[in-house]
């Protein structure tokens, strides 16, 4: 199994995202967690978009990266999905053979109506189940 961390900053949007569809869609061959720097809490609009697509986070609770590093876990690939700046806050994790970076923009600060911030968080759904979708792809076989 591949170990995969996805990071973002409050582990509220776009890392719960990634996480959500890499166990969705990545036929058992991933152990998959996601953190963040500065956990808050689970966007609510994140969650209507994701239950849109049929897949429940309302009960997954945020996490921080420091405490999984405390914990000594180990992952062979991080994938930070937050701004250049913040993924370089994140630590260094041993036995880490990849790191990529994916930066989407982040759910927590779309403003608008309703529907426009709906709108705005399926964009970034979207385009983190299409990056998830490539990663797998780009690992078959291994």
């Amino acid at each position: 199994m591949i170990r995969v961390l996805f990071l973002c900053v409050h582990n509220s949007a776009r890392s719960q995202m990634a996480e959500a569809f890499l166990k969705e869609f990545g036929e058992g061959r991933f152990e998959v967690e996601s953190a963040g720097l500065e956990p808050g809490k689970l966007n609510p609009y994140v969650v209507r978009a994701m239950a849109e697509v049929g897949i429940d986070i309302s009960n997954k609770p945020t996490r921080s990266v420091f405490d999984l590093f405390e914990a000594k876990k180990v992952f062979q690939v991080v994938v930070t999905v937050c701004s250049k700046e913040a993924a370089e806050r994140c630590p260094i994790f041993p036995g880490l053979s990849e790191k990529l970076h994916w930066p989407f923009d982040d759910p927590s600060g779309m403003r608008g109506s309703d529907l426009e911030i709906m709108e705005g968080v399926r964009r970034v759904r979207d385009q983190i189940r299409d990056a998830v979708q490539a990663f797998i792809t780009e690992r078959k076989g291994t």
